[in-house]
């Protein structure tokens, strides 16, 4: 199943994501720790 890093919109597989992080009862999946970061840092700015 693919699922799109919200930080930088790269289209990943879920089973390649380098991290997950849940945010508003969602998974979100993740191309780099980066991303991952940017994100947690700011969910609300990202999420759905």
């Amino acid at each position: 199943m693919t699922a799109k890093d919200p930080v930088c919109a790269m289209v990943i597989e879920e089973s390649d994501a380098v991290g997950t992080s849940e945010y508003d009862g969602k998974t979100y999946y993740f191309c780099s720790m980066d991303c991952k970061s940017e994100f947690d840092e700011n969910p609300g700015d990202y999420a759905d």
